[in-house]
């Protein structure tokens, strides 16, 4: 199944997307894409509904983040070893954890503002994992009975809040509009992650064009690893690194300013297209 949210921004209704193309409403079932909505027994229930029986969603609905109610969103750094070459870093040992805010979560097409005082505002595509059901010491073997699903997320990024402020990471993770996650929330047994192309797009120019077979980690053991220091509830995001590409990682250094746009696209999983404005 592919859910969405769609409509204006904190107004958000559930929906389908049918074997057309096209978004049926399901508020008429569930009221959010959120929490509980994600776990196995409920997942099961709204793939036994036709979605052609549903009706159908304002024609141009503006698609919201794909899931509700984040309580936890978790981010994984340098998981692609040339991405980590290119940013001037060592391959971790183990994972690297660090959260981006839940109040930086936009939907898939929303404007990416450049906060205030920021030089450095850069791009990533990435692999979202959605959490189905609480997860705690869970193993590598069984940790995807635990997923609920895949998406696609930009992991905007401001790199001297980053690295050149002191402390840790979040601080240049969770700016206003730093996480636009959708437009689909695949569900897991229509996703392979094993082999899935991702690309970024900056007006027009292909600047990221990996695949998740690179990642250093894969995503069981991110689910089991990060499972064992905090206990995931549905409805929270891991996002799993990105491939190389970045704008950091060019020579010289390259990053977004207001005007810019971007499409951000993993296989299977959609397209998101957003304008960059100045915060």
């Amino acid at each position: 199944m592919k859910l969405v949210r769609f409509g204006a921004a904190g107004a958000e209704k559930p929906g389908m997307i049918d074997a057309d193309g096209k978004v049926r409403d399901l508020s008429g079932l569930v009221s959010d894409i959120a929490g509980s909505v994600l776990g196995r027994a409920e997942l099961a229930r709204l793939r036994a509904i036709d979605p052609m029986s549903l009706p159908l969603a304002p024609e141009g609905s503006r698609f919201g983040a794909c899931v509700g109610r984040v309580g936890n969103f978790i981010a994984v750094g340098l998981n692609y070893a040339d991405h980590a070459a290119e940013s001037g870093m060592a391959v971790p040992s183990e994972p690297v954890l660090f959260n981006k805010a839940p109040s930086c979560i936009v939907g898939p097409d929303d404007t990416i503002l450049i906060p205030r005082g920021s030089e450095k505002t850069d791009w990533e595509v990435e692999l979202a994992v959605v959490i189905g059901e609480r997860a705690s010491y869970v193993s590598e073997a069984e940790a995807l009975d635990y997923v609920a699903g895949y998406c696609v997320c930009n992991d905007v990024s401001e790199r001297a809040f980053q690295i050149e402020r002191g402390g840790q990471w979040t601080k240049g993770k969770g700016c206003p509009t730093f996480g636009p996650i959708g437009p689909w929330l695949v569900t897991k047994d229509e996703v392979d992650t094993s082999d899935l192309a991702m690309t970024l797009s900056v007006n027009g120019e292909l600047v990221q064009n990996g695949s998740s077979s690179t990642m250093v980690f894969k995503v069981p053991f991110l689910v089991h690893y990060i499972s064992q220091f905090m206990i995931l509830e549905p409805g929270d995001v891991i996002t799993t690194g990105t491939p190389p590409g970045v704008g950091m990682g060019m020579k010289p250094p390259r990053y977004l300013k207001p005007g810019d746009r971007m499409e951000v696209s993993i296989a299977g999983l959609g397209v998101q297209r957003q304008v960059v404005a100045a915060g």
